[in-house]
């Protein structure tokens, strides 16, 4: 068994249709790359710092949270702990991941968490459905066009971003929000995904009216967590009593 997962880890084909498969979060994530280096040079970052804050964090919230932090001059300790906050839910995903990627040596998972990004977690659970378990080809082959990308959309909004006046007013900000919500969609059919969606953006904009941004991210999350967790069990005594 574990020959044969490491063979299909190795096979080209799964790190080509990785690629493919990366194709509408790469498309999808674009004016948001783009937003972010025009956004850190506004904000009196220099080319070479929002390219290398792209690289190192490479994650687009806790980037956009962060910049706007440095602009304001606030303590380091804050900047951390709010980009903190808005991180916190890979936690949770890295949790869920884990059990897919059980196969993969040390080095291999230690990268491949490092690049788990909303998106790439998305695609991950939706390829781990289908196939069981997610090879590292694939993996590798779906989130690398993301990361590249990301690098070279900070670097070309750096330079470039100037030439829009306003990026908020053409709403191409936008556009990754929609993705996130036809993956939120995507996952419709899983037990509980109604309760557990709602529970998670009530308390979300609850957390946001009265403990404020990004704190209203990772406390959305949890209630959403917690609610599964206490049905969960429920469910499997129902089943179990048939």
């Amino acid at each position: 068994m574990t020959a044969d997962i490491a063979k299909d880890s190795a096979r080209p084909r799964d790190f080509a249709q990785g690629v493919r498969d990366s194709v509408p979060v790469v498309v999808a994530a674009m004016p948001f790359g783009l937003l972010f280096g025009a956004l850190a040079v506004e904000n009196n970052f220099s080319v070479f710092e929002a390219v290398l804050m792209s690289a190192t964090i490479f994650a687009g919230a806790s980037q956009m949270v962060g910049i706007d932090l440095f602009g304001q001059k606030v303590a380091p300790w804050l900047i951390v702990l709010s980009i903190l906050a808005v991180n916190f839910r890979h936690v949770l995903y890295s949790a869920t991941t884990g059990r897919r990627i059980a196969h993969w040596g040390p080095v291999q998972r230690l990268l491949g968490f490092f690049m788990l990004v909303d998106p790439m977690f998305a695609e991950a659970e939706r390829r781990g459905e289908t196939h069981g378990t997610v090879s590292f080809g694939w993996y590798m082959g779906a989130a690398l066009p993301l990361y590249i990308c990301w690098i070279a959309e900070a670097w070309l909004g750096a330079l470039f971003g100037n030439l829009v006046p306003d990026p908020h007013a053409l709403g191409i900000d936008f556009l990754l929000p929609i993705y996130f919500l036809g993956l939120v969609m995507s996952f419709r059919k899983r037990s509980f995904w109604l309760p557990v969606v709602l529970m998670s953006a009530a308390v979300s904009m609850l957390a946001y009216r009265t403990v404020g941004s990004p704190w209203h991210v990772s406390i959305g999350a949890i209630a959403g967590v917690a609610l599964a967790a206490i049905m969960a069990p429920d469910a499997r005594k129902g089943r179990q009593a048939r």
